[in-house]
């Protein structure tokens, strides 16, 4: 998978993370704590597995 296809997937789950957590009723410090967790964990996610592998 190409580095772009995780990161636009990424997005739309930081996009769908917030609303649900507007829609729960939740204090903004709150969403914007999980938002920045979830778009961490994402971005090391996808650089992990789209790394290529260095030569021995």
């Amino acid at each position: 998978m190409s580095f772009a296809l995780y990161i636009i997937g990424l997005l739309v789950l930081v996009a769908g993370v917030p609303w649900g957590m507007e829609t729960a009723g939740l204090a903004p410090v709150y969403i914007g704590i999980a938002c920045l967790i979830v778009l961490g964990i994402g971005i090391m996610a996808a650089v992990s597995r789209t790394r290529t592998k260095d030569p021995s």
